[in-house]
């Protein structure tokens, strides 16, 4: 039997919240702040038909707090913010990484500042989020059901990187329910019904183990297991990016997001012209497509990173490379009055000259 698959004109907002619900999403979390704003509405009209419960936060120290609680008990969960708002909510993040919880997180930035955030994280320890990094409402719509996948998958908060742009663009897109194959059971879940029996579960992020009041937690042991945790995932989810025109380039063009859209056309037009360019756009911030790139170094005489701000993702390209070939930013941080995130230097004429100039130099 075909399954007739739906397609709907929809606000990127509304879009990613009916993803997440797709996704088996059940709880939400936030407090408002342009533009996660509209995406925590969009919930709020979603969940309760679904059975679902959205709430809307004192802050996002108690939004994350209360999707900590709900992704304890196996509940599909999910939280976000924009950059500010995630920064208070990094002690949780690394704690509910250690604490080996599922959660999606989304960051509807207002620039791309947050990537060393994103990618590094802001919290303490050594833990680790996969990020994922869509550059439309249509691949958003994807992403965001992956995550979830891998959030279940991995027991590990994932991480989707939005934008203004992506909340607010409307497109056609599908959401039904994306099968991404099995997601492992929920047995390590807290549900009260093993209270007292002596068999209670123990999610914490300083062990999961119970101990004896005489003994207490051998935090050296867990950290280094769940150390080891964190590598197999890095190790098994496999790095992504697209790309273009890299085989016979002699500078190529990295770019994430939205401002990758941008810089695609771009790189079309001038090959259109005749010259030698290419496109690497990572979709997974972390793990980064390294080996992708390094595979271009050796043959590719630059690099030129493109994003939408001071200089960030420029350094995994640089640590990427090795020194096989230069690497330089042709980006920088834009944005409007509001400081929401709509950049006025993000145009694929402003695009297009910098690539050219930076090919110049090549030259």
């Amino acid at each position: 039997m075909s399954v007739v698959r739906e397609r709907q004109f929809l606000e990127g907002a509304s879009a990613i919240g009916s993803a997440m619900v797709a996704a088996g999403c059940r709880f939400f979390a936030g407090y408002p702040m342009t533009p996660f704003t509209e995406v925590l509405e969009s919930m709020a009209k979603l969940l309760p038909a679904v059975g679902g419960t959205c709430i809307n936060a004192e802050s996002e120290l108690e939004a994350v707090g209360m999707a900590w609680g709900a992704a304890a008990t196996g509940t599909p969960a999910a939280t976000g913010s924009t950059g500010q708002g995630l920064s208070l909510m990094q002690e949780s993040l690394a704690e509910i990484t250690y604490a080996r919880l599922p959660l999606v997180v989304l960051n509807m930035a207002r620039t791309q500042g947050d990537y060393f955030q994103a990618t590094r994280g802001g919290g303490h320890g050594d833990y680790r989020h996969l990020v994922l990094a869509p550059c439309d409402v249509n691949e958003a719509t994807v992403l965001v059901q992956e995550a979830f996948h891998l959030a279940a998958t991995w027991r590990n908060p994932v991480l989707v990187m939005g934008d203004y742009y992506i909340a607010h663009t409307w497109q056609t897109v599908d959401v039904a329910p994306i099968e991404f194959g099995p997601r492992p059971a929920t047995d390590w879940a807290v549900n009260g019904s093993t209270g007292g029996s002596g068999r209670a579960k123990l999610i914490s992020p300083l062990g999961d183990t119970k101990r004896t009041d005489d003994v207490g937690y051998d935090l050296a042991e867990f950290y280094h297991r769940r150390g080891l945790e964190l590598d197999v995932m890095a190790a098994t989810v496999p790095p992504r990016a697209e790309t273009a025109f890299v085989a016979d380039a002699r500078l190529v063009v990295v770019a994430y997001g939205t401002v990758a859209k941008y810089v695609r056309q771009a790189v079309y037009d001038l090959r259109t012209e005749g010259l030698p360019v290419g496109l690497i756009r990572p979709i997974t911030l972390f793990p980064f497509p390294t080996q992708i790139i390094r595979d271009a170094a050796s043959h590719v005489d630059a690099f030129a990173v493109y994003e939408n701000n001071r200089g960030q993702m420029v350094e995994d390209v640089q640590l990427a490379v090795l020194g096989a070939a230069d690497v330089s930013s042709i980006g920088g941080l834009s944005m409007d009055s509001s400081g929401f995130g709509i950049a006025p230097d993000l145009d694929v004429a402003t695009v297009r000259t910098r690539i050219r100039t930076a090919l110049e130099a090549v030259n």
